[in-house]
């Protein structure tokens, strides 16, 4: 049997726009609540019962909060003594901070009559689709349809997991590109093409199915409306299995983290905002002699960020409101004995 929970009082702030509200919703949605991204943190504490956020006051989807407030009882293992303040402050934000957004490209090779057209140091780098020329247009199109927040279910592999299919698509474009070693004079008609999708994460064989079904709108076989309906059934037996495009044409572009993501010995001097000096610090700026001008707690739309408590907050990013750095301009309070200040920043 685990330890008596002991119970927290947190604060946390938050861009509204990408949320249903702060209140928790269905994780099948297109947008979630706050209150689902604060407990799937809280799960990785690894407590011995679930945790569950009690939010002081509800926000509609879109609205932001500078200062929300919720309670949390949190129960350890056996023999484990309570988190301190700080180290439930830590270990949420380190759970809150941004996925990375990964951008794939896949590469595609028009005007081959045969297989054999395609260039010797192309062939396993590629996909030449048969059935003559493209509808770049239709293509492009289509794409723009995918783009944005869905459930990507129909674009899943049929025996991956049916679990959380929401994803945000924040681009799929078409685009012209070189071969890999330029063009040769004996390939003076064929046509390079890239398939750039990017997003924090895809589904099993999302990309490769989303490719085949752009494909064949190119070719014809498949318009642009009925492609928006197979997204809208959600269904992965929806689309053929030969729609999926074959993997030698795909490859891992990059991964982008937040620089709020890597811990800070990964980040240029430059780039590193003060950290706290201590509660004499804290204790002199509330006295009325700060070191420096005190502004917004870094209020970036990236996503989650970890912020310790501020007893000197960093600056604003260029083009935060005057109204919204006024606005952060205070400490995290402590309101119970086990109480901490949780700035999530989305």
């Amino acid at each position: 049997m685990g330890s008596a929970p002991a119970r927290y009082l947190v604060f946390f702030q938050y861009f509204g726009t990408r949320y249903s509200g702060v209140m928790e919703t269905k994780s099948d949605q297109a947008l979630v609540g706050v209150q689902n991204y604060l407990e799937k943190a809280a799960e990785q504490l690894k407590p011995s019962a679930p945790i569950k956020f009690q939010i002081s006051s509800r926000t509609d989807s879109g609205v932001h909060a500078l200062a929300n407030a919720a309670h949390l009882d949190v129960q350890r293992a056996a023999g484990r003594a309570p988190f301190t303040g700080q180290q439930l402050l830590q270990g949420l934000n380190r759970h809150l901070r941004p996925e990375p957004i990964r951008t794939y490209i896949y590469r595609l090779l028009l005007g081959c009559a045969h297989h054999s057209q395609i260039p010797v140091f192309e062939r396993d780098l590629c996909w030449a689709p048969p059935g003559g020329p493209l509808d770049i247009a239709a293509m492009r199109a289509a794409a723009q349809l995918l783009q944005g927040t869905h459930d990507f279910s129909t674009f899943r592999a049929p025996q991956a997991e049916a679990q959380g299919a929401v994803r945000t698509l924040q681009q799929l474009q078409l685009q012209p590109a070189p071969g890999l070693l330029g063009q040769h004079g004996l390939h003076g008609g064929l046509q390079f093409w890239e398939v750039r999708a990017k997003s924090r994460s895809f589904l099993y064989r999302q990309v490769r199915r989303m490719v085949g079904a752009l494909v064949a709108v190119g070719q014809g076989r498949l318009g642009p409306a009925e492609l928006q309906e197979l997204l809208q059934r959600r269904d992965p037996r929806a689309l053929p299995p030969h729609a999926t495009a074959p993997a030698r044409g795909l490859f891992l572009h990059s991964v982008e983290y937040s620089p709020k993501a890597l811990p800070a010995e990964m980040i240029p001097a430059e780039f590193l905002q003060p950290c706290s000096e201590g509660r004499a610090q804290e204790q002199q700026l509330q006295g009325g002699k700060p070191k420096s001008e005190h502004s917004a707690a870094a209020s970036s739309k990236e996503g989650p960020c970890a912020t310790a408590e501020l007893p000197k907050p960093p600056s604003s990013p260029p083009g935060t409101p005057d109204s919204l750095q006024r606005n952060h301009q205070w400490h995290c309070r402590r309101a119970e004995p086990h109480g901490m200040g949780l700035l999530l920043l989305s």
